[in-house]
């Protein structure tokens, strides 16, 4: 689907254009003659004859011919009526600008769901409503009312938020930064945020895709299509509204874990979309992006002409975990040749606080040279001697003369920098106001680099019993039982390759004894009741029973106590398993979120899962690599590899148990949620054991 028209229309129709300044019909319009668009406007008001020297139209019909694009700033009440004339005059792409839609109630609600009948009926797709409007600056489209026309830049920018994009638009007009496409996209009762996205990937002119969403409408084919996007040019969204819906039904660990927010983070973090915290942070990755090469690793030098902000960096650059750039001995002797004995041949480069512009372009020139650098920084104080506007002018020399690796400046200051700092940005050189800023854009582009480079997924198909499964699930769902038993949840995960401890159901005392001594010695007993889901809050789980007379005792007193606890649960006997007797407790599950499917979690198992919160979610199907991963993103993963003479898991058999439950849940996506906790591991050539399991299906 080609969205060509809204961005570079030969015509442009304003239905509500307006003689009062101060009226949005007026700011578009002007805005439309301020910004040079070399097409038609047509002004449509059936009160006057001319607006700004513009003849009126008082419809679309009396035009004569259908624009190419038609903005519409009528109230509410009339966008039907004049939907139904676009689809007369065959118009096929509308900017809605109007509000008083569904973010005002259910009576707006119908009127938008009636807007958008009217278009699908003509095959018009439109923009909004509730919308600041569109602007494309290499087609000087100005089609908003949100301030001037920015000039041509690499970045392209969607918003659901016409108030923040008119806030975006301003700081870039103020710092001069490019824009390439500014896309307001309103109540997205048609084209939604994957829809600009999407046209934004495939326009020439934009190098990066930056936006701010408060919710994603189709979550698959959005993380599908960002994951492919993300490949070819930067994602880099701030997200705010995120649903809790999930997490509001949740009877389960993972569930009550993976709050709304955790989705999107998974979904960000698989699809390589980069979350930004802040415009301001969103701007310093996006001119980094825009403007200068990818790094090839993750090597930094930096220059500068003081010693404090040079050791600032330096610890920045530690902290962030790149890496300081050891130069190169060719490198050092040709620094030696020219600089002042007192300067610094090591990084940093110190060129002295009287460097003048010509000692700052010669040693960026040679470290550019340097094979073992990837990144160079170059930091400027104002002192005495400093020549910011010449020292800019140099710097952007020799980036632009060696374009393979990124420059990026920092010129410390205020209004002594100011005009050094202008002379950056015109040349395309990203400037940070602080080492840590333009430390934190470098460490983003360089895991942005990383992911992208990433090998290509390849999810491993284990040989499964489904025919087993297949049978609790449809039991389950026929008899409208959402809740599946601990003995059946794990004949589920046997089905799909998991060991579980031996054990039965006793319904008596004496039957659970004689269960201990066929399975032997210790045991665990736990209540078996389909009404009670969290079994040690109702006392209704003992571990390390050694004798006949441990397990009997354990038995009545459940029988007698937990009856009174929770009355009215259907009590059906006490579980006697096998108890394992070593190991490390994990916790594996998945939470299904309504928009991007399954979420699988790692964490620390027990019950201290809640409370610690140790885990680490990632969207299913996972890749070996990608469970890996999953366990190396918690704390918990020190004591996995093992600490201070204590022994490690068998790391590999604990991420194919992942890939096992991811397989299990993108089959059966009936499986609501479900829990393997305590999923105990141990050392290679021990058999991970899932001691208890909870499912819920719908």
């Amino acid at each position: 689907m080609s969205l060509e028209k809204f961005f570079n229309p030969s015509s442009v129709a304003v239905v509500g254009a307006s003689q009062q300044k101060g009226k949005v019909g007026y700011e578009i319009l002007t805005n439309l003659i301020k910004g040079e668009f070399p097409g038609v406007i047509y002004p449509v008001n059936n009160k006057a004859e001319k607006i700004e020297g513009l003849k009126c139209y008082p419809d679309l019909a009396s035009i004569g011919k259908a624009p190419e694009l038609v903005i519409i700033i009528l109230p509410a009440k009339v966008v039907p009526a004049i939907m139904e004339q676009c689809v007369k005059i065959g118009v096929k792409s509308v900017i809605i600008i109007t509000a008083g839609f569904k973010e005002v109630g259910e009576e707006g609600l119908k009127l938008e769901k009636q807007v958008a009948q009217i278009a699908r009926r003509g095959n018009v797709r439109f923009i909004g409503p509730n919308c600041l409007g569109v602007i494309s600056t290499y087609d000087k489209l100005n089609a908003s009312f949100g301030g001037d026309l920015p000039v041509e830049g690499g970045t392209s920018y969607i918003s659901q938020s016409g108030a923040l994009l008119a806030a975006i638009l301003d700081k870039a007009n103020a710092q001069g930064i490019g824009l390439s496409k500014l896309v307001s996209i309103g109540n997205k009762a048609d084209l939604n945020e994957l829809d600009i996205i999407q046209a934004m990937d495939a326009d020439p002119t934009t190098k990066v895709i930056a936006g701010y969403l408060e919710s994603i409408e189709d979550g698959n084919l959005f993380a599908r299509e960002a994951e492919r996007i993300s490949g070819r040019k930067p994602i880099l969204l701030i997200k705010s509204g995120g649903t809790t819906a999930g997490a509001q039904a949740a009877s389960s660990h993972t569930g009550s874990l993976a709050g709304g927010e955790t989705a999107y983070e998974a979904v960000f973090k698989k699809s390589g979309i980069v979350r930004c915290k802040s415009i301001t942070q969103q701007f310093n990755y996006a001119q980094a992006f825009a403007n200068q090469p990818l790094p090839n690793a993750a090597r930094v030098a930096v220059i500068t002409n003081a010693g404090g902000p040079g050791i600032m960096t330096a610890d920045a650059i530690e902290d962030h975990g790149l890496d300081f750039a050891t130069l190169g001995e060719d490198t050092k002797r040709r620094l030696a040749e020219k600089l002042p004995a007192a300067a610094n041949i090591n990084n940093p480069i110190d060129v002295l606080g009287d460097a003048l512009a010509d000692r700052y372009e010669f040693a960026l020139d040679v470290v550019l040279d340097d094979d073992g650098v990837d990144a160079v920084m170059v930091l400027l104080t104002p002192q005495a001697m400093t020549q910011e506007i010449e020292t800019a002018q140099a710097i952007v020399k020799i980036a632009q003369s060696k374009p393979n690796k990124p420059v990026y400046a920092c010129f410390i200051g205020a209004s002594k920098v100011e005009k050094g700092i202008n002379v950056l940005q015109q040349g395309k050189i990203p400037q940070y106001s602080s080492p840590e800023d333009a430390v934190d854009t470098l460490q983003v582009v360089v895991e942005y680099v990383r992911w992208r480079s990433k090998p290509k997924r390849v999810v491993k198909l284990f040989p499964v019993n489904r025919r087993k499964v297949d049978k609790i699930v449809e039991k389950h769902l026929r008899d409208a039982r959402r809740e599946i038993g601990e003995m059946e949840a794990k004949d589920i995960l046997e089905a799909y390759g998991f060991a579980t401890p031996q054990g039965a159901i006793a319904t008596s005392a004496e039957h659970a004894a004689s269960i201990a001594q066929q399975i032997g010695f210790p045991v665990v007993m736990k209540i078996w009741s389909p009404d009670i889901i969290h079994k040690s809050d109702v006392g209704g789980v003992k571990v390390g029973l050694r004798s006949i007379t441990e397990v009997q005792d354990a038995f009545d007193l459940m029988m007698y106590r937990i009856p009174k606890k929770q009355p009215g649960a259907n009590i059906l006997g006490v579980l006697v398993e096998k108890m394992a007797t070593s190991g490390k407790e994990v916790i594996l599950g998945m939470n299904r979120d309504p928009r991007f499917g399954p979420l699988m979690m790692f964490g620390m198992g027990g019950t201290m899962v809640e409370v610690l919160k140790d885990v680490s979610f990632y969207l299913a199907p996972v890749t070996a690599e990608e469970a890996k991963q999953m366990l190396r993103s918690t704390k918990t993963y020190q004591m996995l590899e093992g600490v201070r003479g204590d022994e490690g898991v068998d790391i590999d058999a604990l991420a194919e148990a992942i890939q096992r439950l991811s397989q299990l849940v993108i089959e059966y996506p009936q499986i609501k949620e479900l829990d393997i906790n305590p999923f105990l591991v141990g050392p290679a050539g021990m058999t991970p054991i899932a001691v208890d399991a909870r499912m819920s299906v719908e």
